[in-house]
């Protein structure tokens, strides 16, 4: 799957600070998921992609 939630991310007024703490991570987790370093767990993502609003289906 391809990472674009940077992409998605860059559109908004968020930083990785405030959507950290709304989803009880840690900033550098946000910015690893951002920079394909980290994978997150299935329930990290649902959190990410609610929290975000967003959800990405590729073939």
């Amino acid at each position: 799957m391809k990472n674009n939630l940077k992409v998605w991310i860059a559109k908004k007024d968020i930083t990785q600070e405030y959507r950290a703490k709304e989803m009880g991570v840690t900033r550098q987790t946000i910015n690893a998921i951002e920079r394909d370093k980290y994978d997150p767990s299935i329930q990290l993502a649902f959190k990410l992609a609610r929290f975000e609003d967003f959800f990405f289906y590729e073939e």
